[in-house]
């Protein structure tokens, strides 16, 4: 298996499409590689319009079984943007056979509101242009909700927008198990935190061995049961 992964930092950060292709392996039994197209606060109109020519090259030429597809989130774009670029990105998928992932991103820590609005946005794209929908954000809500508001882990990074490891390791089960229908096996503990302990995003981490990190038993029951419902 192929995965494309197209979006910004809501898609790189902490690793995040390497630890959806290990889950991929760990739920199917056979390789799977991942390759990705993320640049910082970039929509998906940026991808079409500035970057057309990877994004056009990758999809046509890269043999992938599967794009996942990230619109910027903080602050939304216009919908009518993400329906047209999405459909953009969509239709190029289609004449290579690739299936089209919508990944569902999530609110803003400090404006839970606006969740519903991002599910409706990337349910009606999803349903219209006949993609699969990767209901991220939806998922993050039930674990916030199951691990109480002063949660610890967070889902977050400190800024209130990105992922923290734990955040990212929903996010990632979320897509493995919308490609493959399954969660990966419950020993699948591991997690990646490539952040710093300061303010400074450039440098991370360059070591994997130093952004390993695993969750405990009971976080990841409260995943699984929120994931798989």
């Amino acid at each position: 298996m192929k995965v494309l992964f197209i979006g910004n930092s809501h898609t790189y950060m902490n690793d995040m499409p390497e630890l959806a292709r290990q889950m991929i392996e760990n739920i199917t039994g056979e390789k799977c590689d991942a390759v990705m197209l993320a640049y910082s606060g970039r929509p998906l109109k940026w991808h079409v319009e500035e970057e057309y020519f990877s994004v056009r090259f990758n999809i046509l030429h890269g043999g992938y079984d599967y794009c996942v597809i990230q619109e910027q989130a903080h602050p939304m774009t216009a919908m009518s943007d993400t329906e047209k670029f999405a459909g953009r990105i969509i239709k190029l998928c289609r004449q290579i056979n690739t299936i089209p992932v919508i990944f569902e991103t999530w609110a803003e820590k400090a404006i839970p509101a606006n969740q519903a609005e991002m599910n409706r946005r990337y349910r009606k794209i999803a349903g219209e242009q006949g993609a699969l929908l990767a209901p991220v954000g939806e998922a993050w809500t039930k674990i916030r909700d199951a691990l109480g508001d002063d949660s610890d882990p967070d889902l977050y990074y400190r800024d209130g927008e990105h992922a923290s490891a734990v955040g990212d390791y929903v996010t990632a089960m979320v897509i493995a198990k919308t490609i493959t229908g399954k969660l990966p096996d419950k020993n699948f503990t591991k997690a990646f935190d490539f952040t710093t302990p300061d303010d400074n995003w450039i440098p991370v981490k360059e070591n994997v061995e130093d952004e390993t990190l695993y969750l405990s038993e009971k976080v990841i029951d409260i995943i699984r049961d929120s994931v798989d419902a």
